[in-house]
């Protein structure tokens, strides 16, 4: 199994920025984590981060026909790109989205997502644990539907 982390805006700067809401993980912290756990499990596991909305499209088109799942935070950009949601749909990769806070809890504006309602799933709010979560919840489905 093969699966595919992307990271959107601002997330190089975890574990700096606004620590009071995302955090002292820093992203290398995270992917880490979440390696060591895709080694226990028998999984590949690539992970790509850009503040480019095209760098993070480009990469879901390359990922066609080579992952089976995406686990993606696309930051700010779950709010704003509709570009990202057709590069979704268009893979037709299954995916999870995650958030390291909780969305609902915040600003009104980060209460909507263009990626949620074709996601396998969503986690938020669990700080760099959601990314664990969505791990487990992907690899869970994705053993279960084969």
């Amino acid at each position: 199994m093969h699966l595919l982390l992307l990271n959107g805006p601002n997330l190089n700067l975890l574990g700096q920025r606004e620590p009071e809401i995302y955090g002292s993980m820093t992203l290398k912290d995270i992917e880490s984590q979440l390696q060591a756990k895709s080694i226990e499990e028998g999984i590949e596991l690539e992970c790509f981060q850009s503040n480019f909305e095209g760098a993070l499209v480009e990469r879901i088109h390359e990922a066609m026909g080579q992952v089976q799942g995406i686990l993606i935070n696309a930051g700010a950009f779950t709010h704003t790109s509709i570009a990202l949601r057709d590069a979704l749909l268009s893979a037709d990769i299954p995916y999870v989205e995650i958030h390291l806070s909780n969305t609902h809890s915040r600003e009104s504006f980060r209460r909507h997502s263009y990626l949620v309602d074709r996601a396998i799933g969503i986690v938020s709010g669990f700080g760099g644990v959601s990314y664990l979560l969505a791990l487990d919840g992907m690899v869970s489905h994705l053993r279960n539907s084969h």
